[in-house]
């Protein structure tokens, strides 16, 4: 099979990423992933993308492939897997426009598919999950991101939420009086899946708006999320295309 080096999974508004491409099919144990896979080259590294909505936005985040996705990557053999993707902000200092590599996960998802071992018919495995995200892709991330002139916070809680609504504010304001910083939809079993399948995962996450009235702000709409993302997804091209050739 063809390979590759390292993994991106495009999210809300980041259905491809590089001009000069292969199409690659790739059949997993768990069915097909979300959108045919593509390899192009950045910096000398191979890098294989895929939108993990699909291509057009099909998949609810709650109906993602997850498995399908972090198999057919695995499979390709990439080193290193990046998740950008859109979050609100649950802090009144974290702007849109902002980028957090986050370090920490808290899941209130519920019946996605969060593992690829079924059973123990081959002995027991419970993956360690205290950090989720890898330091050292965290680390080549925040400095490819100051480098470009975002503005990057090293750190933060992404809180993961079933989807596909949005918060109410009580929720909202429950999450943001835990001291977590930003939320989203698909964060998990997303980093789960890549640290069962030894895959060093990290995650960028570029705030698209303020989560049910943070800070006193509107509440979010869906309309206001794609616009913003749409309108900076060439800042999540050009961090990530600073980053791939330190991977």
């Amino acid at each position: 099979m063809t390979s590759a080096d390292i993994g991106v999974f495009g999210g809300s508004g980041f259905y491809s990423f590089l001009a000069d491409t292969e199409t690659v099919p790739v059949d997993t144990p768990f069915g097909p992933p979300a959108a045919p896979v593509t390899i192009g080259t950045v910096g000398g590294r191979r890098v294989a993308f895929l939108p993990r909505h699909g291509r057009h936005h099909e998949l609810a985040p709650h109906a993602i492939p997850y498995r399908a996705n972090v198999d057919a990557m695995r499979q390709l053999g990439v080193r290193a897997l990046l998740g950008p993707c859109a979050v609100g902000s649950l802090q009144a200092d974290v702007h849109p426009g902002e980028f957090v590599v986050v370090d920490q996960l808290v899941d209130r998802t519920w019946g996605r598919a969060d593992t690829f071992h079924d059973d123990f018919a081959s002995g027991a495995v419970h993956v360690a999950f205290a950090d989720p995200y890898d330091a050292a892709l965290r680390r080549v991330l925040v400095a490819a991101g100051r480098s470009v002139g975002v503005t990057m916070h090293d750190g933060g809680t992404l809180v993961v939420i079933q989807g596909p609504r949005f918060s109410t504010r009580a929720e909202s304001a429950w999450f943001s009086s835990q001291g977590w910083t930003v939320v989203n939809m698909t964060g998990y079993p997303e980093a789960v899946l890549a640290a069962e399948a030894g895959l060093p995962y990290a995650a960028i996450a570029l705030v698209t708006d303020y989560d049910a009235g943070v800070g006193g702000h509107e509440p979010v709409t869906q309309e206001a999320v794609f616009s913003f993302f749409e309108g900076n997804v060439d800042r999540v091209r050009e961090l990530l295309l600073a980053a791939i050739p330190h991977l």
